[in-house]
């Protein structure tokens, strides 16, 4: 995957950037020639996030120059930047939720591309042509997870950019639109565009990268080229040692039904938004279940109804249960009283308060375990359950009163699952567990996925991270169009099934089912 030498699009010497108690960027060199696929690796927290919001005109180095195509350059704001050719798709979102996906789209394009209804037909035909079709005139807040990043992307596609940034862009994406994204971006490059590819899926790397350079601790710790490297290696280089990373976890059967659904039915009243149709699942008290699917099949809508965050009426409470107890009409405080416990797709905003600190959000859901009394915050309690979640996942931050909005985004994700798992909850359900965390933390979260399963709850986990799915689930399924596909063991089934399953092709069984 070697590339002719050519002169630098971009050259980055010696950028530092300090954070209070953090040195993020410590002397960074980074150069990218015309036309490379560049990965940057590092563990979340190795300074990843700050050196491209530095690129792309967010933030300010403190030292350092930056060269563009030869010239030195001080890149002031993003707007500056995109009139410069440099797009970015943010790992954390940067779109007006109350705005449709064209008012997105144009905003960033600015005046001179056209209205929002003069875009319209382009959308249309370039995220068609990428296979990441899209609604023009849909508001972003009725998009899936998965939908959105689609937006950001398309966004930096419809631009005429000469360097794209790339910050975990397949994060939700399945292996097929991963592998029609791939496509466009080797198009781009063969084109003469660069491209600086952030990933933790160490596979992508390697197939699709000329060359990468490793972060650790906010320095450069090394360069190589990718697919002369195995993913150990790899993992190796970004954190040091890589012997527990990757696990083989024994599948289990698990003992009775803790979680039950049976013929839940629910009519989306959003003409854009999948309602379900006769879902019916199981999960034991001791497995885990995986549910796959592209984004925008009912995961958004099934998360919310086994929550509690949307509620059936009182006649249907059987609909969903708890071992034996009604729950399809409670609200998410008596369900967590009955021992559930919810991490939701979206980290900041919903799994926490970007504002507060780390201590106030562990109040947020486990405020019913002895840290309120007589109505009164035990602060003593609510400081020590914040410190116990970062010492026992791994989670880097100076302190419990760090706000949530300035962990990375796999930090944060470490600290909101182990919110969750810290409570000894009956029943886990998670959303993309994993998004966006580099393999370290992934590791650090399936063994404590795997711990919890070992100790007695019942584990449900939607993600669109097949390998994932595969590697933690004792069962598996996939949602398409607000249908589940049935159950079946995974040791008993194949990539190609669940891929069918996900298109739709529910008769592809495998070995017999079961719910």
């Amino acid at each position: 995957m070697s590339i002719a030498p050519s002169p630098p699009r971009l050259q980055l010497h010696q950028i530092s950037k300090r954070y209070p108690g953090c040195l993020a960027n410590d002397a960074i060199d980074l150069s990218i020639a015309p036309g490379e696929i560049h990965a940057l690796l590092g563990e979340n927290g190795a300074g990843k996030s700050t050196l491209m919001k530095i690129i792309y005109g967010v933030i300010q180095a403190e030292a350092g120059e930056l060269l563009w195509q030869g010239q030195r350059v001080n890149i002031r704001n993003p707007a500056q930047a995109r009139q410069l050719g440099i797009g970015m798709v943010f790992q954390h979102f940067s779109l007006f939720e109350t705005l449709s996906v064209a008012q997105n789209i144009a905003l960033a394009m600015g005046a001179a591309a056209g209205t929002p209804k003069q875009l319209e037909p382009k959308i249309r035909e370039v995220s068609q042509r990428y296979g990441m079709a899209l609604e023009p005139e849909r508001l972003v807040h009725s998009l899936s997870i998965g939908e959105r990043q689609r937006v950001e992307i398309i966004r930096c596609l419809m631009q005429d950019i000469r360097l794209l940034i790339l910050d975990e862009p397949t994060s939700v994406l399945t292996p097929q639109e991963a592998n029609e994204l791939f496509i466009t971006l080797r198009r781009l490059a063969d084109e003469g565009c660069s491209i600086l590819f952030i990933s933790h899926k160490l596979g992508e790397v390697r197939a699709l990268c000329h060359s990468a350079t490793v972060l650790r601790g906010g320095r450069v710790a090394g360069h190589c080229v990718p697919a002369e490297c195995s993913d150990q290696q790899l993992a190796q280089l970004m954190v040091g040692e890589a012997a527990a990373l990757i696990g083989e976890y024994p599948k289990v059967s698990g003992g009775a039904a803790f979680l039950r659904v049976k013929g839940l039915c629910w009519h989306n009243p959003d003409p854009f938004g999948c309602s379900l149709h006769d879902i019916n699942v199981q999960v034991r008290s001791g497995e885990i279940v995986g549910i796959a699917g592209v984004a925008g099949n009912g995961q958004d809508e099934l998360l919310a109804l086994l929550s509690g965050e949307r509620t059936l009426p009182r006649e249907q409470a059987a609909t969903i249960r708890f071992a034996e107890q009604h729950v399809a009409n409670l609200r998410p405080d008596a369900r967590r009283k009955l021992g559930l416990a919810f991490v939701p797709a979206e980290r900041l905003g919903h799994g926490a308060v970007p504002e507060l600190s780390l201590a106030d959000n562990a109040l947020l859901t486990a405020f019913q375990q002895g840290l309120v009394s007589h109505g009164l915050i035990e602060r003593g309690k609510v400081e020590a359950l914040a410190r116990q979640i970062i010492q026992r996942f791994g989670v880097k931050t100076p302190d419990t009163q760090t706000a949530a909005r300035s962990l990375s985004g796999g930090n944060l994700q470490k600290f909101i699952l182990g919110r969750e798992i810290l409570q000894q909850p009956k029943l886990l359900i998670a959303a993309h567990p994993t998004w966006g965390v580099d393999v370290g933390a992934a590791a650090t979260i399936h063994r404590a996925l795997i711990a919890l399963r070992d100790a007695g709850a019942a584990i449900l986990v939607m993600s669109e991270d097949l390998d994932e799915l595969f590697q933690i689930s004792d069962r598996l399924g996939a949602l398409c169009n607000g249908r589940l596909a049935a159950l079946h063991d995974t040791g008993d089934t194949q990539l190609s099934d669940v891929g069918a399953w996900m298109a739709g092709q529910f008769d592809h069984s495998p070995c017999a089912a079961t719910v």
